[in-house]
């Protein structure tokens, strides 16, 4: 497989999200179907859009985004579940993903893009090192 051979595929309706599943359980294993078509109903409203890297009618990468503005960043695109097949990655599929949600940052003339990675996933920081972002913070969580 080339990567002339994808297709990037804005994915936006619900049952075209949900039939992404496999790829979500990838990045987060816990995640029910259930919970995640709980999770999108939600999302929706507020603006979520997904957008996947096909390979024929099979989608081997998505991404969640969303487009808002807050006082440090300015209008920024926040990229939300970026995720590529297992036995798919390090074929360069990461990065057509990765140009294309800065093409839309750009269309939505958003002056930032950004993303939280777990700790925990090391190849994840070195690709988005690799695409130029840097760590600005630390993004920290407190359960209600």
């Amino acid at each position: 497989m080339t990567t002339s051979a994808i297709t990037i595929q804005e994915i936006t309706a619900l049952p075209q999200m949900l039939a992404q599943h496999h790829l979500i359980q990838q990045l987060n294993p816990d995640m029910t179907f259930a919970r995640y078509q709980e999770l999108l109903e939600q999302m929706l409203p507020h603006n979520y859009r997904m957008v996947g890297a096909f390979a024929g009618e099979t989608c081997v990468g998505l991404s969640g985004y969303w487009v808002s503005t807050k006082l440090y960043s300015g209008k920024y695109l926040e990229i939300d579940n970026f995720v590529v097949d297992e036995t798919y990655r390090a074929k360069g599929i990461g990065k057509i993903l990765s140009d294309w949600l800065h093409q839309e940052a750009k269309r939505h003339n958003c002056q930032t893009l950004m993303l939280d990675a777990y700790a925990t996933n090391s190849a994840a920081h070195r690709f988005y090192f690799r695409e130029g972002f840097i760590i600005k913070g630390y993004h920290f969580l407190k359960s209600v």
